[in-house]
């Protein structure tokens, strides 16, 4: 079935298609899948911690593999038993010389929806690294910290006397989310956990608070996804729009494919591209509405407009110059007609306008999915 926010984006009505995916109740998004990365520095206890979110001991067949050595050298994908359309992907640990720095920016982060970051003793440089990349992608997370057990088994053999799991739990929640704090997260949610007692310490909570957020997620998910999700609509769009002006295009190839003066190719371009925009719904009133729509200006969504500008057709006309000075030249070497320099003044000029109106319509697409990023760029964060 056809979604209104896709009828609207074909017929170039983008605020339109906002207001229809931002108006959609939860339940819409519950078939959107959710792309869990579990990240960290290595030996935190990844691998462990999926195979406790999973339910799976360490000996079956499908869980992460495990070990005193780093086990985990490659991304792999784990999908999650009883929350559908779920999946938690393993990482390598971050910094690891088998992984290293340079290894792991290769791993595209932006591909996951969501984050678990894990650590475990204490709050390092590398989860303030991860804690900037994801909140620079405007994407959310978890902190969770592992090996409560041995933090507690430590705790109680250096001070036995006045040993108090409440409040040593409690120390290492808060001293998590004031670092997270300082980070520039607001509200961090951190859980302490054992990957070996899935229902002890904070793991019950947080399997609860995973299944309560989902939807919202899945939504945040959904409008991160929103612009890529419109490609295969804006592809028949740039098809439509062809078809819909070909006659357009016909006198504009007729007319830019003339030697005629060099401002007019230009004139007739500018007229073009406004078409196009008029039909991608990136005129000024459609763009004013989009942009009232999300609480941005006007300017914020034309500056990620990056298509063929006024400059650029410039330096296609150019081109033409050839043809004319060949023009010229036989005009007054051999006194006649200039045919053969108004032949290629004309093939040049019909190449360039054919290639450069083609141009125009698929940047036109393509700004269309930049506008629509700009566009939702907090609408994710503010939909968890």
């Amino acid at each position: 079935m056809v979604e209104d926010f896709e009828v609207a984006i074909s017929q170039g009505q983008l605020g339109d298609a906002m207001s229809h995916v931002l108006a959609k109740p939860l339940p819409f998004f519950n078939s959107t899948s959710l792309h869990i990365a579990v990240v960290g520095e290595p030996g935190s206890g990844k691998s462990s911690f999926i195979n406790a979110m999973l339910g799976l001991r360490a000996n079956d067949p499908r869980a992460a593999a495990t070990g005193i050595q780093m086990t985990t050298v490659q991304v792999k994908d784990y999908p999650h038993p009883t929350l559908p359309q779920v999946i938690l992907w393993d990482h390598p640990g971050r910094g690891t010389p088998i992984f290293g720095e340079d290894k792991f920016e290769k791993v595209n982060l932006n591909r996951f929806d969501f984050f678990i970051i894990v650590g475990s003793q204490r709050f390092r440089s590398t989860h303030s690294d991860l804690v900037r990349e994801i909140q620079d992608m405007g994407k959310s997370f978890y902190f969770v910290r592992t090996k409560a057990d041995l933090d507690l088994s430590a705790a109680k053999r250096q001070q036995p006397s006045d040993y108090n799991e409440e409040k040593v739990l409690l120390h290492i929640q808060e001293d998590c989310k004031e670092c997270l704090v300082r980070e520039g997260v607001r509200d961090p949610q951190v859980f302490i956990v054992s990957n070996w007692e899935a229902d002890c310490f904070d793991f019950p909570l947080l399997q609860e608070t995973l299944k309560n957020d989902l939807l919202r997620l899945k939504k945040q998910a959904f409008l991160l996804r929103f612009p890529s999700i419109c490609l295969p609509i804006l592809e028949k769009k740039k098809i439509t729009v062809k078809e819909k002006i070909w006659t357009k295009r016909l006198c504009l190839l007729v007319a830019l494919g003339s030697p005629v003066p060099f401002l007019l190719p230009i004139s007739l371009f500018s007229k073009f591209r406004s078409w196009c925009f008029l039909d991608f719904g990136l005129d000024n009133p459609s763009l004013a509405a989009l942009a009232q729509r999300v609480g941005k200006t006007s300017t914020a969504l034309k500056a990620a407009m990056q298509s063929l500008g006024m400059f650029s057709a410039i330096l296609w006309v150019l081109p033409d110059l050839v043809g004319l000075s060949v023009m010229a030249y036989e005009y007054h070497r051999w006194e006649h007609f200039p045919i053969f320099g108004l032949l290629l003044s004309g093939g040049i000029s019909l190449l360039r306008t054919y290639f450069m109106l083609q141009k125009c319509i698929s940047g036109a697409a393509d700004d269309t999915q930049r506008v629509l990023s700009k566009a939702l760029e907090a609408e994710g964060k503010k939909s968890i």
